[in-house]
């Protein structure tokens, strides 16, 4: 049908066509992950045994009691709900046989990633390699199946060498695997996870269908779907956890979008598409560094110095009743962090036309991020900026332990 209107030239057509078809790309996908999540609450007292985050105590939990983590599950159905139900109801006007082969082809990839997640929730026992291993080989599988990978960097003197596609998958694969666990890493607060992937994927959406591109701005809006239907039990007080399955689908969905867009699209600057996605790339960088070289211990090792982990210690506890509505605090969290990604989004998609000022957006949040980290860490404003501090090479006199 589309192709129809084009050959008519029947604009105005042609766009409530696209419009009518991205917005039941959206509802289907919330509807099915939202009957997901209900059916998983629903039974949670058959398969809580299982599902259960018992683990009330551990260094970064913060929630009071146990929830399923199994909303990775939803997630993932939800979107997979799009090309096998929607895509039957009017598959000649808003999902063609290009979008439903690509949207499931993907989804497909994301499995390994997805089962491994998924596995630890349910276990909580598979190893960190064996985790870091199948997002690789998720990140593989899309480079072979849908030829997802960086044909750039808009950096001089890397791109030449991208040409070669064996660097290029290696570059591609190393960036996925990154996201995808950055994504993970800032869960742990309702509705953080879930509220920054779909800003992520709004914007990676808008640039993409900016462009032209509908195809991405398809798989961008079934993710962003099948998020939504997740966040509307999950958030603010937490019924269900998406648990690193979800984390690990969502953050994989949301880079291959990204490489995908970059592979696709000439007019899309790969550091636009890094300002987008700075908070959780600067959090997993930042806390390898915090790690590795600063404290000396395992680069995975869980610990509560996240950003957002700080921010709820500093800020949300101090100036919200823990004791009244202590799921205020931990909902809070998700304010800040969406603040901040939604402020990075729009300014990507206003002033990251051009290599300089998306670098200068990347920078500008890097700066950010560390000095608001020492304010939150030291207590106050001085020397925050100061780069001795900034490296670990004085001490930073914390005042809070």
């Amino acid at each position: 049908m589309i192709e129809k209107l084009i050959s008519e030239g029947l604009t105005s057509e042609l766009f409530a066509a696209l419009d009518a078809g991205l917005m039941q790309i959206f509802v289907v996908a919330v509807l099915a992950s939202l009957g997901v999540c209900a059916i998983n609450i629903a039974t949670e007292r058959w398969h809580g045994i299982y599902s259960f985050d018992w683990d009330v105590k551990g260094i970064q939990k913060v929630h009071h009691r146990t929830v399923p983590r199994t909303g990775g599950i939803a997630l993932a159905s939800g979107v997979i709900a799009v090309p096998l139900l929607a895509g039957s109801v009017y598959p000649d006007v808003f999902l063609g046989e290009e979008s439903r082969n690509t949207m499931i082809l993907l989804w497909l990839t994301a499995t390994p990633a997805f089962l491994a997640g998924i596995a630890e929730d349910v276990t909580k026992k598979v190893s960190v390699r064996l985790r870091f291993c199948s997002i690789l080989a998720s990140a593989l599988l899309a480079a072979w199946m849908l030829g997802a990978r960086l044909p750039r960097l808009d950096f001089f003197g890397i791109d030449a060498m991208l040409t070669l596609v064996p660097v290029s998958v290696l570059v591609t694969a190393f960036a996925v695997v990154g996201v995808t666990n950055a994504v993970n890493i800032i869960d742990g607060f309702n509705g953080v996870a879930g509220a920054a992937v779909v800003i992520i994927l709004a914007g990676v959406g808008y640039l993409c269908w900016r462009e032209g591109d509908v195809l991405l701005a398809q798989l961008a809006l079934a993710g962003m779907g099948a998020t939504v239907g997740f966040l509307l039990l999950n958030y603010p007080t937490g019924r269900l956890f998406m648990g690193d399955g979800g984390a690990y689908f969502l953050g994989f969905w949301a880079a291959e979008l990204a490489v995908l867009a970059v592979a696709r699209n000439p007019g899309i600057i790969t550091w636009q598409l890094l300002a987008v996605f700075a908070y959780p790339v600067i959090e997993v960088l930042f806390s390898i560094y915090r790690r590795k070289i600063l404290r000396d211990t395992f680069a995975g090792a869980p610990d509560r110095l996240h950003l957002h982990s700080l921010f709820y210690r500093r800020i949300a506890r101090q100036k919200l009743s823990l004791k009244r509505y202590p799921w205020m605090c931990n909902a809070g969290v998700a304010c800040f962090v969406t603040t901040w990604i939604s402020s990075a989004t729009v300014a990507a998609i206003l002033f990251g036309n051009t290599v300089a000022g998306a670098l200068a957006l990347v920078a500008l949040q890097v700066l950010g991020y560390i000095a608001f980290y020492m304010r939150l860490v030291r207590g106050h404003w001085g020397h925050c900026f100061n780069p001795a501090v900034i490296f670990g090479l004085l001490p930073q006199h914390a005042r809070f332990a």
